[in-house]
C-alpha cells in the first residue's frame, strides 16, 4: 500500500489503460482522482469502482483546453490539500491515414491532446510536487513513438515528441525530488484501435493506396491483442519503486519492434512495413486524366510528320 495514502491523477480514465489503471490504484490503497471529460462517463466509473468495493474521485478534465486543466488541477489540490503527489498522463488519441490525406485541423487535435496536454499538466502539477519535494509523473507513450508506422504517422509523430518531452522533464525536475517515467506500450485491446479504423474510413483518399491493408493489420491485431492490465500494473510500479527505470516497454509487439527498429538498418525496416501494410515500393503509373472533359479546339500548330523509322514500322506506337 503506497504510504500515506498517496493521491494520484490519472487522465483518460474512463477506457482502455486508463479505465484499468485506477481499478488497479484504488485496489491497491491509493487516493485515486480519475480525470474524466465526459460528466455520464465520471458517473458511471464511479459506480464500477463502488460494485467493486473500491473508492475514486472523478475530475471533468478536457487535456486539450487550457481551461479545464486549470479548474481540475484547481479541484484536485482542494481534494488532496496542495494537489496530487502523482500524475499519470494517459489520456490520447489515434489518428490513422497517410500524412498526405491527414489536414491540419485533425493533426492539431492529435497534438493537442497527445502532446501539448500532457506537457500542460506536467507543468501545472510541478509546483505542488517542488513544494512537497517529492512526487512522480508517468507519461503513457507507445512503441510507435520509437517505431514511426506509416499510415499512422501523426500518431508516432506526437508519441516521439511525448518521448523526447519526458526525458528532458526528468533532467529538470530531478533536483526537485520528482522522478519521471515514460511508459511505451504495444498493442493491448483497448477502443484505440477501433479509433483507428475510423480515422481510415473518414481520411480515406482519392487511390487508397495502403488503405485496406492496414484496415485488415488493425483489425488482425485487434484480435488478438491482451488486455491492459501489463501496463497497469507498470504504473503501479512506476509509482511504487524507489528508484523507477526511466522507460518501460510493455508488451510482445513493442520488445520486439523496438529493438528491430534500432538494430536493423532502414532499408530493410522500410520493407517491412511496405509489406505490411500494403503501399507499394516502386512508383505506380497514375492513370491518364489529360484532356477528359475537354473538347479539342482548332489549332495552327504544324502537323507532326512521322520519323522514316516510324513509316517503315520500326518506331515506337504514337499516341
Amino acid at each position: 500500500m503506497p504510504p500515506s495514502r498517496r493521491s494520484v491523477l490519472v487522465t483518460g480514465a474512463t477506457g482502455g489503460i486508463g479505465r484499468v489503471t485506477v481499478l488497479r490504484l484504488a485496489g491497491a490503497g491509493w487516493d485515486v482522482i480519475a480525470g474524466v471529460r465526459d460528466p455520464e462517463k465520471a458517473r458511471g466509473l464511479e459506480a464500477d469502482a463502488a460494485a467493486r468495493g473500491l473508492s475514486l474521485r472523478t475530475v471533468v478534465l478536457d487535456v486539450a483546453c487550457e481551461d479545464s486543466c486549470r479548474r481540475a488541477l484547481a479541484e484536485a489540490r482542494e481534494m488532496t490539500d496542495g494537489g496530487p503527489w502523482a500524475l499519470v498522463n494517459n489520456a490520447g488519441i489515434p489518428q490513422a491515414g497517410p500524412v498526405a490525406d491527414v489536414d491540419d485541423e485533425r493533426a492539431r487535435r492529435l497534438l493537442e491532446v497527445n502532446l501539448l496536454g500532457p506537457a500542460r499538466l506536467c507543468r501545472l502539477v510541478l509546483p505542488g510536487m517542488a513544494e512537497r519535494g517529492s512526487g512522480r509523473i508517468v507519461n503513457i507513450s507507445s512503441g510507435l513513438g520509437r517505431v514511426p508506422w506509416p499510415m499512422g504517422a501523426w500518431y508516432s509523430a506526437g508519441k516521439h515528441a511525448l518521448s523526447a518531452l519526458t526525458h528532458c522533464r526528468r533532467v529538470e525536475a530531478a533536483h526537485l525530488g520528482v522522478r519521471v517515467c515514460l511508459v511505451e506500450p504495444g498493442a493491448f485491446a483497448t477502443p484505440m484501435l477501433g479509433r483507428a479504423l475510423a480515422d481510415l474510413d473518414s481520411v480515406r483518399g482519392l487511390h487508397g493506396a495502403g488503405y485496406d491493408s492496414t484496415v485488415r493489420l488493425f483489425t488482425g491485431v485487434d484480435r488478438r491483442v491482451p488486455t491492459p492490465e501489463p501496463v497497469a500494473r507498470t504504473v503501479e510500479l512506476c509509482l511504487t519503486a524507489r528508484r523507477p527505470r526511466p522507460r518501460y516497454v510493455v508488451g510482445r509487439e513493442a520488445r520486439l519492434l523496438v529493438p528491430l527498429h534500432i538494430l536493423l538498418p532502414l532499408s530493410w525496416t522500410d520493407r517491412i512495413k511496405h509489406t505490411l501494410t500494403g503501399l507499394p515500393r516502386r512508383p505506380v503509373a497514375a492513370a491518364d486524366t489529360t484532356g477528359l472533359a475537354q473538347t479539342p479546339g482548332p489549332s495552327t500548330a504544324p502537323v507532326p510528320q512521322p520519323s522514316r523509322r516510324a513509316r517503315s514500322g520500326q518506331g515506337e506506337e504514337q499516341a
